[in-house]
C-alpha cells in the first residue's frame, strides 16, 4: 500500500500520494499469509466478542490486507458465519491482483475488493481485521491509521491491529472500538515458546518498540515470566495449567486480566489498554 500524505490526524510519514482523487490509502504490504495464521483471533472474535456481530443490525466485516492469498479472509468468513449466518465479509487488498485472484472464491456473504485503509465498502463495518499490516509501517502512523479505521467502524464496532508469526503460534492484537484502544491480547500455542516475553517481538507496531525498561507492556511481559516461573510447579500438571496459574497471579498482582479460565486454558491473556499503553 502506498503511503497517503494524511491519514487522519496527524500526518502519515512518508511519500506523497493523490489519494484525494480516490487511490486507496496505504502501502503495499509483503503479502506473506498461511492458511489457519488467524486461528486465534477468529477464535476470539468469535467468542468474547461474538455480541458485536450478533446486534449488528448490518453484519459486515473487513478482512483488511489479507496478503498474497485470500485463505484467511474465507476462513473468518466461515467461522463468523456460525455466529452469524447473514454475515458479510469483505477481503480488502491494495494490490490488483491479488483481489482478482481471489475472485473466483467469492459466494454469497463473501467478497473481495481493492483498497486500503479508507474501507472503500457500504455501511460501517461491525469487525475490521488488520494482521500482520500495521508491522510495516513507521510506528509514528499507526494513530492516524487506528482514527481513520475507527471513523468507519459502526457504534458497537471494533477494530483489530493484530501481528503474528508464520503459522500463528504467537499471536498478539490490540482491539479497538470507535474511541479509544480497549485492550491487548495475547494468544500462543502451547509448546511453541520457552518464555512467555517469547511473544515480544510479535507484539503490534504501537508497542513493539516500547518493550524496553520503563515502558508500561515491558512490565507486563517480565511480570508474565516471573509468575511463569513461579509456576512451574503446575507444569506436571501440563502447560494449560501453568498459563492458568501465571494468570491468576497476574490478576491477583493486580494487572486488570480480563475474561476467564475459559479463555486461558486457550494460551491467551487480555488485559485492559490501560495497563500497557506507552508512556508519552
Amino acid at each position: 500500500m502506498q503511503k497517503a500524505e494524511r491519514v487522519g490526524s496527524p500526518e502519515i510519514t512518508g511519500r506523497r500520494l493523490p489519494g484525494r482523487q480516490g487511490r486507496p490509502v496505504g502501502n503495499v504490504t509483503r503479502g506473506t499469509t498461511n492458511p489457519n495464521r488467524m486461528r486465534r483471533v477468529d477464535r476470539w472474535l468469535a467468542g468474547p466478542q461474538a455480541w458485536r456481530l450478533r446486534r449488528a443490525e448490518n453484519p459486515l466485516v473487513v478482512d483488511l490486507g489479507y496478503g498474497a492469498t485470500p485463505a484467511t479472509a474465507v476462513e473468518l468468513f466461515e467461522r463468523l458465519a456460525v455466529v452469524r449466518p447473514d454475515v458479510r465479509v469483505c477481503g480488502i487488498e491494495i494490490e490488483p491482483e491479488r483481489v482478482r485472484a481471489a475472485l473466483p472464491l467469492e459466494r454469497p456473504g463473501l467478497s473481495f475488493q481493492v483498497g486500503g485503509f479508507e474501507l472503500p465498502v457500504a455501511g460501517r463495518p461491525v469487525l475490521v481485521r488488520a494482521f500482520n499490516v500495521l508491522r510495516q509501517y513507521e510506528e509514528a502512523d499507526v494513530a492516524g491509521i487506528w482514527r481513520l479505521i475507527q471513523g468507519r467502524l459502526a457504534p458497537d464496532g471494533l477494530f483489530i491491529d493484530g501481528t503474528c508469526d508464520e503459522i500463528g503460534r504467537r499471536v498478539t492484537w490490540v482491539a479497538l472500538d470507535p474511541e479509544r484502544p480497549l485492550s491487548l491480547s495475547i494468544s500462543v500455542r502451547f509448546g511453541g515458546f520457552t518464555m512467555p516475553s517469547d511473544v515480544a517481538e510479535r507484539l503490534p507496531k504501537a508497542l513493539i518498540h516500547r518493550n524496553v525498561p520503563g515502558e508500561p507492556v515491558h512490565a507486563l511481559l517480565q511480570a508474565m515470566d516471573k509468575a511463569w516461573l513461579e509456576c512451574a510447579p503446575l507444569a506436571s500438571f501440563g502447560n494449560r495449567q501453568r498459563w492458568q496459574g501465571m494468570c491468576r497471579a497476574l490478576r491477583a498482582a493486580g494487572w486488570p486480566v480480563q475474561d476467564g479460565p475459559a479463555r486461558w486454558r486457550l494460551g491467551e491473556l487480555t488485559v485492559a489498554w490501560e495497563a500497557v499503553a506507552p508512556n508519552s
